[in-house]
C-alpha cells in the first residue's frame, strides 16, 4: 500500500483504521488481534485513538491486544488524542464537558494512554480540539518535554481551521505533521473554507474521519444525499464496481491534499473496500461530477 511521509522518520499507511467505536463491537481480545492482523495484510499500519473513545474505553480494549501480542507494535503507527474532556464513570473526576490542553493534562493525558495501549510510544499525538482557553506556550511546553522523553514522536492536531493551526505552530518547535479532519464528498466545509489548503501549503497531510459521512449518504433521503448515489452510482458503473463506498473512498484519494481516509468498522468487508479504492483513478469528469452532486450546482 503506498504511505504518506509526515516526517524523515514516520509515515503512515494511505488508509487509516479508526478504534472510536470498538466498545461497541464487543470484540473478545483473540478478535481484536485478528482485526488487526487483518487491516495488517492489506497494508494498513496506521491506527488511530482517542482517549476519550468508547468513554475511556477503548484504548485499553486494543492495547489487551497488543500485550497479548507484544509483536504487532512494531508492525503500527499509533496516533491518539487529547484535549476533550468528558463526564463519565471512568474518569470520576470529571465535573463537565469541557476542552483541557493545558500542559498538566497533556501529559497526563500521555501516560495513560500509554498505559493503556501497552506501549511505551505514541507515534503522533494530537489536540483533538480547538480550545478557545487554549494557552499554546503551555502546549508548547508539553510537546517538547514528551519529545525529549521519547513518549511521543510527533505532533498535530484534529479540526482546527487555518487560524488555528497557525497560531499553534507559532510557538512550536516542531512543525505540526498532520491535521484530522471531517471530510467527504457529503461534508465539503474543510475544502471550501480553506483548510485543506493550508495543509497542501504546509506540506501537511490529512486526515479524513467520517470519510462515508456516517453511512448519510445511503441512509439518508435529503436532497444532497439523493443526488451523490445517484452520480456515485453511475461513477461506479464506470469503474467496474458496486460498492458505492469505493466511490466515496477513491473521490478523496484522489484529491492532491494527500488525503488518508480514516476506516471506523470492525467488518473486514469494509476495511477491504477502502483498501480496493486505491485502485480507482477517478477521471475529471467524474471527480467533478461529485462535486457538482454534492453541492447541487455546477462550480462557478
Amino acid at each position: 500500500m503506498e504511505r504518506i511521509t509526515l516526517t524523515k522518520d514516520i509515515s503512515f499507511s494511505r488508509i487509516v483504521h479508526g478504534a472510536w467505536r470498538l466498545n461497541d463491537w464487543n470484540y473478545t481480545t483473540d478478535q481484536t488481534i485478528e482485526l488487526i492482523e487483518h487491516c495488517i495484510s492489506k497494508g494498513i499500519t496506521t491506527f488511530d485513538h482517542a482517549d476519550i473513545y468508547g468513554s475511556y474505553t477503548c484504548e485499553a480494549l486494543f492495547g489487551r491486544a497488543l500485550e497479548a501480542k507484544p509483536e504487532l507494535r512494531e508492525k503500527m503507527e499509533l496516533v491518539t488524542k487529547c484535549g476533550i474532556v468528558l463526564e463519565s464513570p471512568n474518569r470520576p473526576a470529571h465535573k463537565s464537558h469541557h476542552y483541557n490542553t493545558s500542559k498538566e493534562h497533556i501529559l497526563l493525558s500521555v501516560d495513560n494512554s500509554l498505559r493503556d495501549l501497552k506501549t511505551d510510544y505514541i507515534d503522533t499525538l494530537l489536540i483533538h480540539r480547538p480550545d478557545p482557553m487554549m494557552n499554546p506556550e503551555d502546549v508548547a511546553e508539553a510537546f517538547s518535554e514528551l519529545k525529549a522523553s521519547g513518549k511521543v514522536r510527533s505532533f498535530g492536531v484534529s479540526n482546527f481551521k487555518r487560524h488555528q493551526l497557525n497560531m499553534l505552530q507559532s510557538y512550536l518547535d516542531d512543525a505540526l505533521v498532520t491535521n484530522q479532519v471531517e471530510v467527504s464528498a457529503y461534508e465539503l466545509e474543510n475544502i471550501q473554507d480553506g483548510t485543506l489548503d493550508l495543509c497542501m501549503e504546509k506540506r501537511m497531510p490529512v486526515m479524513a474521519w467520517s470519510p462515508l459521512a456516517g453511512g448519510a449518504i445511503f441512509s439518508s433521503n435529503d436532497e444532497k444525499a439523493v443526488r451523490l448515489r445517484d452520480t456515485l452510482t453511475t461513477v461506479a458503473e464506470e469503474l467496474g464496481t458496486e460498492d458505492l463506498s469505493e466511490v466515496l473512498y477513491a473521490w478523496l484519494l484522489n484529491h492532491p491534499a494527500k488525503i488518508m481516509p480514516i476506516v471506523g468498522s470492525g467488518k473486514t468487508a469494509r476495511i477491504d473496500s477502502a483498501v480496493r479504492a486505491l485502485e480507482h483513478k477517478l477521471t475529471l469528469d467524474q471527480w467533478f461530477a461529485i462535486l457538482h452532486s454534492s453541492m447541487g450546482h455546477d462550480v462557478p
